[in-house]
């Protein structure tokens, strides 16, 4: 990914974002476009004008630490918009995000013995493993019950980029469809400003462009999002309706590799309905043992 572009796209849509009112400056005068003009941003930041509009066309190296804060103040950027921010800037120093190459992990490293043997010790929640590229890398037993309109048949690692935005079942299964969707492209942003040299997640970004519009529209929004915790919805075919907290969970032994939990608030319906998915968990766990006999 062209580092520079990915700056100047970025640091135009947050200003584009940003009315006069919403710093506290004057409306002056007839805009052309939307959001504040360079000049306002350079002066809420302290810099010259000539330095932000070097800046906004991409030559970011060299920036130091207190500049990039005063930019991140200046256009009311978020935490997740300042880390995305910074992880640009010290890609175009030619510093990884981390201070380290990341070393890539891969499908055989998410099926380590212990770490499959912790995500099935996870019994009462879906539990599951994925990438920066948001291939599911490996479930628990729970989790390939719930997971199988992504997991389908078989065939290449299920990736849940793929199933959100060219797998029609996805409208089913997610109720909250564009709201899935904000957020799973959010995610790949913000992966995407810690690794640009990924090339696994750029082939998939190329791949979704090319094939769905509505990809193309958000990836072009450049919003970036951190996961952490949350709550969402999902519709199973076998059970229906479900309402799961999250937990996001980095494994350390894994660079790039997140551990996600969901699981049922004690007592409610969507617990209730767990317990079923499980049982046909332990049902298809069940027939696998009679088959290898």
């Amino acid at each position: 990914m062209d580092n520079k572009a990915e700056v100047r796209e970025f640091l135009t849509s947050r200003r584009a974002k940003l009315t006069p009112s919403d710093v506290g400056l004057p409306a002056v005068g007839q805009r052309r476009v939307a959001g504040l003009r360079r000049s306002e941003v350079a002066t809420l930041a302290g810099v010259s004008v000539e330095y932000y509009a070097k800046l906004e066309r991409g030559t970011i190296a060299g920036a130091s630490a207190s500049v990039l804060e005063a930019i991140s103040q200046a256009l009311r950027l978020d935490e997740t918009e300042r880390a995305h921010l910074l992880d640009l800037a010290r890609a175009a120093d030619g510093i990884p995000a981390s201070g380290r190459r990341r070393r890539r992990a891969s499908a055989q490293s998410a099926a380590r013995p212990s770490l499959q043997w912790a995500l099935e010790a996870i019994t009462d929640g879906v539990a599951f493993v994925r990438n920066p590229a948001q291939d599911l890398l490996a479930t628990n037993a729970l989790g390939r019950v719930f997971y199988s309109p992504v997991i389908g048949s078989g065939g290449r690692t299920p990736n849940l980029a793929r199933f959100q935005f060219l797998d029609p079942a996805s409208r089913d299964f997610y109720p909250d469809w564009d709201l899935f969707a904000h957020m799973c492209v959010g995610i790949m942003r913000a992966e995407a400003g810690r690794d640009p040299h990924d090339r696994a997640l750029q082939d998939l970004v190329g791949e979704l462009s090319t094939q769905s519009e509505t990809f193309r529209r958000l990836w072009g929004a450049h919003d970036v999002r951190t996961h952490g915790s949350g709550t969402k919805r999902f519709h199973h075919p076998a059970v229906g309706d479900l309402t799961f907290v999250y937990e996001e969970l980095a494994i350390t032994a894994e660079p790039g590799l997140v551990l996600l939990v969901y699981t049922a608030e004690p007592g409610s319906p969507s617990a209730e309905k767990l317990r079923l998915l499980a049982s046909l968990a332990a049902d298809r766990m069940d027939e696998g043992v009679q088959l290898d006999r």
